[in-house]
């Protein structure tokens, strides 16, 4: 880990959505430690400012790819990046996965939003491993078809044997799948919650509820891991902007167990 922005190169931008993209940069020289699934780094635009930003996949041990939605001045000028322009990144920060606890287990991801892309190399890493884990359920909420991410890569989560069901809150037309909330989708695969390890990311509300149905259904709080999200400046857990109760969770989480965050999730913010 590095408090010093270490320089890399976009070496290619996807568009994912109207408002999100995800660019593949590559180190100019020293590159980062390794990123487990769930890590994020503090991502720099030049002249002006610096956002935690997740990783959402890695290649060849060097390039790392950040899926980023464009909603402030920061994450609109790294949305409008191009190949060939200059960032700053420092990291690796905060706790991944635990996908050693969900060993010999089930995984159920549910994922809403942009929630995916924290999600994207838990589903990679699972596929990648046959027999290392039970099933793999990916379960998805967006706002319209258009804010689905990764459309293609999800066919091929299908294809590797990930069970993958998609739900949005607002059908367009010419839209044949699920409409709703996220959870409606539990009823649509087979899960056991005995056997099972939920890993959840999104906006805090459906995170909240996502987790509450699990519960109600008998999976154990010590088996949902959540990653959650707070006003993170510094990265290094010195400013305190991050402070959920007694974690900072750019030190402490993001990711944190549901038997650790429930407790702090139920208290109002003032």
């Amino acid at each position: 880990m590095t408090t010093v922005p270490v320089p890399y190169r976009v070496t290619a931008v996807s568009a994912e959505t109207a408002d999100c993209v995800s660019l593949e940069v590559a180190p100019v020289g020293r590159a980062l430690p390794e990123f487990s699934p769930g890590r994020f780094a503090m991502v720099y635009a030049f002249g002006v400012g610096e956002v935690p930003i997740s990783v959402s996949a890695t290649g060849d041990g060097r390039r790392l790819v950040h899926t980023v939605r464009a909603i402030g001045a920061v994450t609109g000028a790294l949305c409008r990046l191009r190949a060939g322009d200059a960032i700053g990144l420092r990291g690796p920060y905060g706790t991944g996965w635990d996908l050693d606890a969900a060993a010999g287990l089930d995984v159920l991801v549910v994922a809403g939003g942009i929630g995916l892309a924290p999600l994207r190399p838990v589903v990679r890493h699972v596929l990648d491993r046959p027999g290392h884990y039970g099933r793999l359920h990916v379960l998805i909420g967006a706002r319209t078809p258009e804010d689905l991410l990764y459309g293609e890569e999800l066919e091929h989560w299908r294809r590797a044997s990930a069970e993958v069901e998609v739900t949005v809150d607002r059908p367009v037309p010419g839209w044949r799948g699920s409409v709703g909330v996220v959870t409606t989708l539990l009823d649509r695969v087979d899960w056991r919650p005995d056997r099972t390890a939920a890993l959840i990311c999104g906006p805090e509300v459906m995170i909240r509820h996502t987790a509450r149905v699990l519960l109600t259904r008998g999976l154990p709080a010590r088996r949902i891991q959540v990653s959650l999200e707070r006003n993170m400046r510094c990265g290094t857990g010195h400013c305190g902007h991050c402070q959920l109760g007694p974690l900072l969770l750019c030190r402490d989480g993001p990711v944190v167990g549901y038997d650790r965050a429930r407790p702090l999730l139920a208290v109002r913010e003032l």
